[in-house]
């Protein structure tokens, strides 16, 4: 496979064909789009079995002699052409049509792929995407159209018009595969989009798409993700660049992108993937994820790029004088609507934005079962947060348990997670606690059992108190390992919000909420000490950093304290006579809040719980009891003054709700986790492959 192919001979076997022909377009003899090479590259069963060392030597190669040939610019044509063509054409010729697509498809992913990790310009000139000087652009191109923006609009038109079936399963799969490639130009630059970034395809994508087209891959890409369509059994197989004697990739339906062969950008860290694995639907969410989530930049004034060149603070004056552009698939998501509500005009064409129509059912249940995998809770996350109509549907349906079980043993499983899957479940629980009517209706619903906790049996245990004991767990979690504050803000937030709604929480959960304000509270009195502890060299330079640090943390645990009791005063003032067993925990370990009884930060939030606690002790002291009392006896008490109590002398407080605000400029977090959730599972496949 080197630069200077040998002829094959007359009769030649088909891997020697290959093998000249592929020779040649690595190569350093440059062949004009007219040419009848093309047609034979791309009609040739490509079945070589060429290892790794033999790929890497043809991608030099071809990066050596690109500059020359501008074959990748051709190749890309062809494959814009090819997509064209299998949209048009009868079943007759159909699949000389697609593998004819289908290899450019690949062949482009890989040389491509090995150009855009390599290159040494940040403006991407290696691609050198545009003919040669000696060749005149073809007709079909419109004037001063792009090649890039050629290839991604047939590739966008394919995907959003042609269905998926047995015969072009591997075709989609494949073009998903390529804009997996020629969007991981986002990998070399830095977490916050500047307007010098170049992304030739994906800024293709977002600026020079019509709406309708972007509605109809949004919606494609989505229902690829429902359907979740199987490796057909009777499709063509193909072993391109595979080790000798070993399945080919493509017939592993792996291919150049779904593996992100040579990929170098090793620092993101792997993060475990697990679910219901399907090549085409991974494909599929994966491009709808990074085209929803990029942000194109762009100057206010382009004279500003001249003037800041040479300056120190160049940077900062670019960002100050640039803003994001609307993303149109961002927004065609945003949009998507339930087909069951609205069967007129399924595609939107009589709208003037990007209008989506899904079944919100299966789309419902396809994330109910698919939630172990980390890109799916980042789907959820954002129709949750972005789309009001899909959060609507979820709030009303009486099977939440389909979503919430799922969320919630991935976050007992928390150990075994990454921090960014458990803030994005944390989010979403937020999200789904602001309104009043989900906060009522789980704790309606009884699960028979949990088997999956393990510290103890969960026998008909509501949802929502199964909820409770989670998001406590979380919080415990946290302080022994994480340490960190904003997971503990939004396990406490959601708490809060739930609180005026608790509805027979359960003995253990109780147990559990009080048995958390004692382990903050003990937290909270440690950390009083050491700051008063005149030890502490409050003088000297790294005394008075310990100390601050130290103040910090107090008032970090003081707003946590503060937090749990209010939790405790919501469920007391709002929800008393529902929940026999918040009392009994309060009693029961009613000792915990005497410290805070006289404290000026606390003292206000623990009034109200002596109030109850006046209150029932005095109901249990005026009953005479032979022998010892049992937890039964005492729960009965309660139970029968709970009938009776009126909330006298409780004070009323302003009912805390906390509502999830995205931060600032969430491009710079979204971005990259985005491409680190298909990196990680491009490794998983490539594992996965290795074994077989």
């Amino acid at each position: 496979m080197g630069a200077v192919p040998s002829t094959p001979r007359y009769n030649a076997r088909p891997q020697d064909t290959a093998e000249y022909l592929i020779g040649t377009f690595v190569g350093d003899k440059s062949f004009p789009l007219s040419s009848d090479f093309w047609q034979k590259l791309l009609e040739i069963p490509l079945s070589l079995q060429w290892p790794h060392h033999r790929v890497l030597q043809a991608c030099e190669a071809f990066e050596k002699n690109n500059y020359h040939t501008r074959h990748l610019a051709k190749i890309l044509i062809h494959l814009g052409c090819c997509l064209q063509e299998s949209m048009t054409t009868s079943a007759g010729p159909a699949a000389t049509i697609h593998m004819k697509a289908l290899n450019a498809a690949y062949l482009s992913s890989i040389f491509m792929k090995y150009l855009i990790e390599n290159a040494k310009s940040d403006y991407l000139d290696e691609l050198y995407l545009s003919l040669g000087e000696d060749e005149a652009a073809p007709e079909y191109l419109l004037r001063d159209q792009k090649i890039e923006s050629f290839v991604i609009g047939s590739v966008l038109s394919f995907i959003g018009t042609s269905d998926v079936s047995s015969h072009t399963f591997h075709l989609h799969n494949e073009v998903l595969n390529f804009m997996l490639v020629a969007m991981s130009t986002q990998l070399r630059s830095g977490p916050s989009p500047g307007p010098k970034d170049v992304h030739p395809f994906i800024d293709a994508a977002m600026v020079q798409q019509e709406n309708s087209l972007v509605g109809l891959v949004v919606r494609r890409l989505l229902l690829n993700y429902i359907t979740r369509p199987r490796v057909p059994l009777n499709g063509a197989s193909y072993s391109v660049f595979s080790e000798e004697g070993q399945p080919g990739v493509l017939q592993k339906v792996g291919s150049a992108a779904a593996n992100f062969v040579l990929l170098p950008f090793n620092y993101f860290a792997s993060s475990s993937v697990q679910g219901s694995r399907n090549p085409l639907a991974d494909n599929s969410l994966h491009v709808l994820l990074v085209l929803t989530h990029y942000r194109k930049c762009v100057l206010v004034d382009e004279s500003i790029t001249n003037k800041t060149e040479d300056t120190v603070n160049s940077d900062t004056v670019l960002k100050e004088n640039s803003y994001f552009i609307d993303n149109p698939y961002c927004k065609a998501l945003e949009n998507a609507r339930d087909i069951e509500f609205d069967r007129v005009d399924i595609e939107g064409n009589a709208h003037s934005g990007p209008l989506v129509r899904l079944p919100f059912a299966s789309l419902f249940d396809t994330l109910g079962l698919c939630l172990g995998d980390e890109s799916s809770v980042l789907l959820l996350y954002s129709l949750v947060h972005g789309n009001s109509d899909f959060l609507e549907y979820v709030l009303v349906r009486t099977d939440m348990e389909t979503l919430l079980m799922p969320i919630l043993e991935t976050l007992y499983n928390a150990s075994r997670r990454t921090s960014n899957q458990i803030y994005m479940l944390l989010i979403i629980l937020l999200i789904l606690s602001q309104d009043s009517s989900f906060n009522a209706s789980i704790h309606k619903l009884v699960l028979p059992n949990v088997p999956w906790y393990q510290e103890r049996l969960l026998h008909h245990t509501s949802l929502g108190s199964l909820m409770v004991i989670i998001l406590i767990r979380t919080v415990k979690y946290n302080l022994s390992k994480l340490r960190d504050v904003y997971l503990h803000t939004n396990c406490l937030a959601t708490l809060a919000n739930m609180a005026p709604h608790v509805h027979r929480l359960s003995a253990y959960a109780s147990q559990r909420l009080v048995s958390l304000f004692d382990m903050l509270s003990r937290k909270y009195t440690k950390l009083a000490e050491l700051k008063n502890d005149q030890k502490i060299k409050v003088n000297s330079t790294e005394g008075g950093s310990i100390a601050e640090d130290m103040t910090t943390e107090l008032h970090i645990y003081t707003d946590f304290l503060r937090i749990v009791l209010e939790i405790l005063n919501a469920i007391l003032t709002y929800a008393l006579p529902r929940n026999p067993e918040v009392v009994y925990a309060i009693m029961h370990r009613q000792e915990v809040f005497q410290p805070f009884k006289n404290h000026p930060r606390f003292n206000e939030l623990v009034e109200n719980i002596y109030t109850v606690l006046d209150f029932f002790n005095s109901r249990m002291d005026a009953q005479r009891m032979e022998g010892e009392w049992s937890v039964e006896k005492v729960l009965q008490v309660i139970i029968i003054n709970c009938r009776s109590w009126r909330g006298e002398g409780m004070k009323m407080f302003t009912q805390l709700r906390f509502t999830y605000e995205q931060e600032n400029h969430p491009e710079e977090f979204f971005i990259p986790y985005v491409w680190q959730l298909v990196l990680s599972c491009s490794q998983e496949d490539q594992h996965q492959t290795d074994k077989q």
